[in-house]
């Protein structure tokens, strides 16, 4: 039987606040399922500039069943997600929270957290062990979750501003490059980069079959075969052919076993003059400093999924999503590139080049 720990001495005012902390918490854990739910089903899409719905509406408009839909429609209204009118018993989705959940995808992000409880016992065991979990080990949610969760930020970024402040890529691209996406999972970023830029060539790499297989059903069905190769190679063995103009890491580097032994082979692969595009998410170098709503995100996502993935890696770095400019510096530097620097950022990101 377990026995209960007796604490004393705390701060009653603040035992306060932090169960007011847990109960949202709680509550942000449960609807998550809801927006999973909602997304599959269409729910959103469906109230995006419909007006107010009663349930039976919103139910006939999807084909589900009315008293599921209102108790959605209510957890909905109770997580500021929708509006409810008491005099007309209607909700709406407003235009903010329309343009979020579809135009900004962000369902994808709760499809990530579906799949990380999924997978909490193989985390779990891992605790124990110090093993690692491999990224293909995981459930089959976090591939496509990862990719809506990143790609409209790839979207607003990419073309506007990460590839336009790296010195003279963006002239090579549009006279005709060659170009390797690493860890390209899904291909959202290698396709962009080809349908922005058709003199170019494109090959995607990455280690996980079932990426590569869906990545190249996208490629055909935008007629982008001609253009992109997705080939199953890991950051360390992908094949140079005949050297890159440019080189990308989006969200990746630090979910490698051996980041430097990556940045070495990157460095092999490069013609003379090219660069690499390490794309990394947001940190400061000083743990203290991402503790912040962002570093929340990304130490919990690097926990069940960043840190787990490298250790099942040889060398198993485990450089955590939080890694940091100093320690990605040092990556490159130790490789053996001599000029780095950070090109861009944004709230989730930060963009770092690396030439010889």
């Amino acid at each position: 039987m377990a026995t209960q720990t007796m604490i004393t001495g705390f701060d009653e005012s603040k035992l306060h606040a932090f169960m007011e902390r847990v109960v949202g918490d709680v509550g942000a854990a449960m609807h998550a399922t809801l927006v999973v739910i909602g997304d599959k089903l269409g729910l959103y899409k469906a109230m995006v500039d419909a007006g107010p719905l009663t349930p039976a509406e919103l139910a006939a408009k999807t084909g589900t069943a009315e008293r599921y839909v209102r108790e959605w429609l209510n957890a909905n209204a109770a997580s500021g997600f929708v509006t409810f009118d008491s005099a007309t018993g209607c909700y709406t989705l407003p235009p903010e929270q329309a343009f979020a959940l579809t135009t900004l995808d962000l369902p994808g992000a709760f499809h990530i957290i579906s799949a990380c409880f999924k997978d909490e016992p193989k985390i779990t065991q891992a605790f124990r062990t110090g093993e690692g979990v491999g990224w293909h080990e995981h459930d089959a949610n976090l591939f496509f979750g990862t990719e809506r969760f990143f790609r409209p930020n790839y979207s607003a970024n990419l073309l506007s501003a990460w590839i336009p402040a790296l010195e003279g890529i963006e002239e090579r691209l549009k006279r005709g490059a060659v170009v390797a996406d690493v860890g390209c999972g899904h291909g959202a970023s290698t396709m962009l980069m080809a349908k922005a830029f058709p003199k170019s060539r494109f090959y995607g790499f990455d280690y996980h079959s079932g990426s590569i297989e869906y990545a190249r059903h996208v490629a055909g069905r935008d007629g982008l075969l001609d253009q992109v190769n997705f080939e199953v190679a890991s950051s360390k063995s992908y094949p140079a052919n005949g050297g890159y103009d440019l080189v990308t890491f989006f969200d990746c580097l630090h979910d490698m076993g051996d980041p430097t032994g990556a940045a070495k082979h990157v460095l092999s692969t490069l013609k003379p003059g090219a660069t690499w595009m390490i794309v990394e998410p947001f940190a400061y170098d000083l743990p203290h400093q991402n503790h912040n709503p962002v570093g929340r995100i990304y130490y919990s996502a690097s926990t069940m999924i960043c840190t787990p993935a490298s250790l099942a890696q040889d060398v198993g770095a485990a450089l955590g999503a939080q890694a940091g400019e100093k320690q990605i510096r040092k990556v490159a530097t130790d490789a053996g590139f001599t000029r780095f620097r950070r090109a861009a950022e944004t709230p989730f990101h930060l963009v770092f080049e690396a030439r010889p």
